[in-house]
């Protein structure tokens, strides 16, 4: 059997509602995955250490890829860094001086991006940092607004893993409900859109299931069993 890896975003993916909740059987088809010899690599928004404890609790592939690819955690006290908080920081005094309503998010301590409520127009801070000529990714999960530093998204923060681990992006599924998994769409073989995605993300896409969410997901390990047996 040809080892795959499949690379997974965590919140409306894999979780039942907006407050987190994991759905099991979607994870216990995750962990029978690893336990026939693929690698699953959470891929999130979250922090990395928030997706790395998941892999450990739940059985999975011992790496996370967080902060929308800033950041990589390989072990407790074992990050990569790929991007940079403080100019992130900068980006969001330039945001809350110009637009109201611009609130930071409660989350699990950040190390190289910003997260903020979802309280305001994406467009009009876009707008705004490129007036002042500041590079910065803004992005939205669903979960939250990201200001991350410029050219890191989950794709980038995904090809390191590859490269760290070897795995070629033929042998990649990546699995995913929003616009910050079209860049790791673009860097696996296989990509999947969830029936909660937007259009816009669904066109990304490889393959699109009709059930949201761990449903989807559970469909779409389905629709694959026949390829992974092959393989």
């Amino acid at each position: 059997m040809k080892k795959c890896t499949f690379a997974v975003d965590i919140d409306g993916t894999i979780t039942e509602n907006g407050g987190g909740r994991i759905h099991l059987d979607a994870l216990d088809a995750l962990r029978r995955l690893t336990n026939m010899g693929h690698n699953v690599i959470f891929v999130t928004g979250r922090s990395s250490v928030e997706g790395f404890l998941l892999s450990v609790f739940g059985g999975t592939t011992k790496v996370a890829v967080g902060e929308n690819g800033g950041c990589i955690t390989l072990d407790s006290n074992d990050h990569i860094l790929l991007g940079n908080i403080e100019e992130c920081k900068t980006a969001l005094d330039i945001i809350q001086n110009s637009i109201d309503n611009v609130v930071e998010k409660p989350v699990f301590p950040r190390m190289t991006e910003v997260v903020l409520e979802r309280t305001f127009d994406l467009n009009d801070a876009r707008k705004i940092l490129s007036e002042k000529k500041l590079d910065v990714e803004l992005s939205d999960s669903q979960y939250a607004y990201h200001i991350n530093s410029p050219g890191i998204d989950k794709g980038t923060g995904f090809k390191e893993i590859m490269k760290k681990m070897s795995i070629n992006s033929d042998d990649v599924i990546a699995i995913g409900d929003s616009a910050t998994d079209v860049p790791l769409f673009k860097v696996a073989k296989t990509s999947i859109a969830l029936g909660n995605a937007a259009n816009d993300v669904k066109s990304e896409a490889n393959i699109v299931v009709s059930a949201k969410a761990g449903d989807g997901v559970l469909e779409a390990l389905d629709k694959l069993a026949p390829k992974l047996s092959q393989m």
